[in-house]
């Protein structure tokens, strides 16, 4: 198996070379693509410098998927992965990725552990059937393809500005890809002085709005426009509402104004 690894970045210098030391440390041998786009922080000179880059690509534009894209375009391997620019890969991570393609997964994900206060937590494996399909969701931060699987769904929707992995899955499953979550291929997701500015502000509506535009365009692409469909936005909708009213009650949040 040859494998490339896509690592997409925007102004988060610090948690990026962690995640490239990481890999030179523990996959030295694989191909490794940073798309920039575009960093203020001296992104690009740290990956010109770094050892484990072969190839560095510069992006003008804010956008995530353009970059997952962009990178997905020019690696090399027959299997590709996707890490975010804080995924450090764990010890296992390679042996289980090798593992499951040989198995004959098309797509391999697995957990996200997050260093937090008190402890780490772990992201566990979330899928759901719809309309007849078993769609595996997966983060795009820490997820490997078969070229023939990136091929097929020609790439992340650049149209989306939140929710682009779960369209990929949902045309994965219409496809009917075999999408492996596999608990060792694990990768720790760092924090930094940095924040992440993967995707250019919307002055248009609040991270809410965000979120039910492109629930509802995901699922009109992906199933066709049905009142099964709309049902699915208004129950998610319902639920977070919910939510939202359980932690207000509860004291840990707080009506906005």
């Amino acid at each position: 198996m040859e494998l490339s690894v896509v690592v997409p970045t925007l102004n988060a210098r610090r948690r990026l070379a962690r995640v490239l030391d990481a890999l030179e440390a523990r996959l030295p041998a694989v191909e490794v693509v940073v798309v920039n786009g575009p960093s203020s922080d001296g992104t690009s000179g740290l990956v010109r410098d770094h050892p484990a880059v072969d190839v560095l690509l510069e992006l003008p534009e804010r956008n995530l998927n353009a970059s997952r894209n962009a990178g997905l375009a020019v690696a090399n391997g027959d299997v590709i992965a996707l890490l975010d620019h804080g995924s450090v890969v764990r010890d296992e991570w390679y042996d289980a990725l090798v593992a499951a393609v040989e198995s004959g997964a098309d797509v391999v994900t697995g957990p996200v552990h997050r260093a937090v206060s008190g402890g780490v937590t772990t992201e566990e494996r979330e899928h759901e059937t719809v309309a007849g399909r078993d769609v595996q969701y997966f983060d795009g931060g820490n997820v490997a393809f078969t070229r023939e699987a990136a091929t097929a769904i020609d790439g992340f929707d650049e149209y989306l500005e939140t929710g682009a992995a779960r369209d990929a899955a949902h045309r994965l499953a219409a496809l009917d890809m075999r999408v492996e979550w596999v608990p060792a291929f694990a990768v720790l997701r760092v924090d930094g002085d940095d924040l992440p500015d993967r995707v250019a502000e919307n002055p248009e509506g609040s991270a809410t709005g965000l979120k039910y535009r492109a629930l509802g365009y995901r699922l009109a692409k992906n199933y066709g426009v049905s009142i099964t469909v709309a049902w699915r936005a208004v129950r998610h909708a319902l639920g977070d509402a919910a939510s939202a009213a359980r932690a207000v009650l509860g004291g840990d949040e707080t009506l906005s104004s």
